[in-house]
């Protein structure tokens, strides 16, 4: 279980984070700082608890979402809307590097929980925060979900295919590269400004702001031409034939990416089809008919018949894996990115590997995902309330302690 315990290694060893996130976007990319070395304390109200360890589905009696984004932290719970409960977290900012939240902008401040109050008792300490649109804006008060911030980013119209029009990709793309992501740069970042002028600072992070950077290359390629081309039409979006997703004989799917000409004149022979060489970068009508020969040469072998002969050659041919697949694919095997824990009440579970691979400080979970208030007392005892003051606390309904 690891209780009490800080993370053992990695690089950011030593640093403290208090992370007030819920759902999916900031404990992502506070756990992935975990899995780094940082010790991060996830900071609930004990009446209003991150509200994901209560969706579904569940092992045992802990939701796999809740578990999957929030191993390698300690729990404290507080009843945040009591004073004794602003005390004991004002306590613990004296001691953090940084504070992470995920509220719409002003619900810190009302909270008593703000940037400014926090500077009181800790000048240099940094605030990330995490919001669908920013802290300003017309849209900063809005409401908002991953398919709204990919909504107006143009990912989702951009997304898809003639027949369909635009589809929801499958993962949550704004919460991860927008939310989880940009979160770890923003700690980073001004830890490293921090350190060369000793102020801390707040940090605005806006998921929406934090996407448009995955469309720099269609905004400038509508720059370029002043068209914005149907869903499925662009180039690397479903528009060339040499760059799709191709069905096989087991209903099971290739994924063929040639740009480069030697990659597509191995491919062509490999299919024996030299006719094929002039057609590479064909579009409209020209490449659906290609598409169309393609489909049907796929569709004459099974997928692992084709990994296997294409083995004999240099191209950028590999598998539509499934999510069962993923876990016994031997690259990912070798790089250690599906890692198994021991949860004592849910048993065995697997989660995503850490991606980072260091040399010298090498990174990795340090425990399953905390029960609420597991490491409460533990972490009272640090911040000097004696083992009476914590009693007390309890009884009087301002900390939980796991178990009660």
């Amino acid at each position: 279980m690891n209780k009490g315990k800080k993370p053992l290694t990695g690089p950011l060893k030593g640093l403290r984070i208090l992370d007030l996130t819920r759902l999916y976007p900031g404990p992502l990319g506070t756990m992935m700082l975990a899995d780094m070395g940082a010790e991060v304390i996830k900071i609930e109200d004990m009446n209003s608890p991150d509200y994901m360890r209560f969706y579904p589905p569940y092992l045992a009696s802990e939701s796999t979402g809740y578990l999957a984004v929030n191993r390698s932290k300690r729990s404290i719970a507080l009843n945040l809307k009591s004073k004794k409960g602003l005390d004991i977290f004002f306590a613990l900012v004296k001691t953090a590097d940084i504070v992470v939240e995920q509220f719409r902008p002003g619900v810190l401040d009302e909270m008593g929980l703000g940037y400014d109050r926090a500077r009181r008792f800790k000048a240099d300490i940094i605030y990330v925060s995490v919001t669908g649109y920013g802290q300003n804006g017309p849209y900063a008060q809005h409401a908002g979900h991953d398919i709204n911030y990919i909504g107006y980013s143009g990912i989702l119209s951009t997304t898809g295919s003639k027949k369909t029009g635009p589809i929801i990709p499958g993962p949550q793309i704004a919460d991860v590269a927008g939310g989880a992501y940009m979160t770890i740069i923003a700690c980073l970042c001004a830890l490293w400004s921090r350190q060369k002028s000793g102020q801390g600072q707040r940090v605005d992070v806006s998921m929406l702001d934090a996407i448009l950077p995955l469309m720099t290359l269609q905004m400038a390629h509508y720059q370029a031409a002043g068209l914005s081309p149907a869903v499925g039409e662009a180039a690397l979006s479903g528009g060339l034939a040499c760059y799709d997703v191709y069905r096989c004989a087991d209903e099971k799917y290739i994924a063929l990416g040639i740009l480069e000409e030697k990659f597509w004149k191995n491919f062509c022979d490999m299919a024996g089809h030299p006719d094929w060489l002039p057609k590479q970068f064909v579009i409209g009508e020209e490449a659906d008919q290609l598409k169309a020969e393609i489909s049907a040469f796929f569709e004459t072998k099974k997928r692992e018949e084709w990994i296997a002969t294409s083995t004999d050659y240099d191209i950028c041919m590999t598998p539509v894996l499934e999510i069962a697949e993923i876990e016994t694919d031997p690259q990912i095997q070798a790089r250690n990115m599906i890692i198994k824990q021991t949860h004592p009440l849910c048993g065995k579970i697997k989660g995503i590997g850490v991606p980072l691979k260091f040399s010298a400080t090498p990174a990795k979970p340090s425990g399953p995902a905390p029960t609420l208030g597991q490491d409460t007392a533990d972490i009272m005892k640090e911040i000097g309330y004696k083992p009476q003051e914590i009693e007390a606390l309890k009884k009087e309904g301002v900390i939980l302690i796991s178990g009660n």
